[in-house]
């Protein structure tokens, strides 16, 4: 009786599970696991082709400026390292495919997303260890005193996994680690130059990087619900969403941790507009 109750006050306290959506609407697990796996094999060819070539002058070739290639250089390799995070959908989706129920995925998240928060929280609190940070030398200044990106990435992932369906939390995860990068990398090599106008709460942002942002976003979206009747719509407004919201950072929350969580919001509130019409 004893362990009946107990069981009982363990799965009390685990969370519900996110919305969910019709089955028409709903992009099948087969197909999202081998988009996945073959956007993996398109972004790991095209970073070895990058890595193996004379760098500075593919982006000459590429219409990069002389003066801006050294900084190109320097946000490719620290954006480079972001693309890691394409792994977090790719393990979602092989643990759903394999039958383990997505309460589980968010647990594990939630655990990840904790050690990250203590081992960051030691790097900023014990010198020893801020000394031999793993990738120190690709830390922004600013983040040299203060938390890094990927602890409010892994919060923002383990958040859109909760709050949204799994193609929805796959989507706007892609949205944060292909759109955001390709925000910074086009902004930094071309921002300014065909339009001169200052965008961003900080007017640091250029509407080169965020066109570009919501172009990526869009057709990773479009791919993604290439299954779905309408599914332009939802993605549109999730596109806009993450692009905004890497534009003007609302309320100054770290976009690692709102880009996620608010595109996933906007696509969930379009489907339910599909689905009341």
């Amino acid at each position: 009786m004893g362990l009946r109750t107990a069981f009982k006050a363990w799965t009390l306290r685990m969370p519900p599970p996110p919305p969910s959506l019709p089955e028409n609407m709903t992009p099948s697990e087969d197909y999202l696991i081998k988009l996945l796996l073959s956007l993996s094999i398109v972004i790991l060819t095209c970073t070895v082709i990058f890595k193996s070539s004379n760098s500075r002058a593919l982006l000459e070739a590429l219409g990069v400026s002389l003066r801006r290639v050294k900084r190109t250089l320097q946000e490719i390799d620290r954006k480079g390292f972001h693309l890691a995070g394409i792994l977090v959908p790719i393990v979602h989706h092989s643990l759903l495919r394999l039958n383990y129920s997505n309460a589980l995925c968010i647990e594990i998240c939630a655990a990840i997303t904790i050690v990250g928060w203590c081992c960051d929280l030691a790097r900023l609190c014990i010198p020893a260890v801020a000394r031999n940070w793993p990738g120190r030398s690709i830390l922004r200044e600013k983040e040299r005193q203060q938390l890094t990106g990927g602890c409010y990435f892994s919060l923002g992932c383990t958040l859109s996994i909760a709050i949204s369906p799994p193609s929805i939390a796959m989507a706007s995860i892609l949205f944060l680690v292909l759109g955001d990068m390709s925000a910074a990398i086009i902004g930094v090599s071309f921002g300014g130059e065909t339009v001169s106008l200052k965008l961003g709460r900080e007017g640091k942002k250029s509407l080169e990087g965020s066109f570009a942002m919501f172009c990526i976003c869009f057709i990773i979206g479009n791919t993604i619900f290439a299954e779905v009747h309408l599914g332009e719509y939802p993605v549109f407004f999730g596109a806009l969403a993450a692009t905004i919201t890497e534009l003007y950072e609302p309320c100054r929350i770290n976009d690692n941790l709102s880009i996620p969580v608010l595109s996933s919001l906007a696509m969930q509130y379009a489907f339910t507009r599909i689905r009341q019409c």
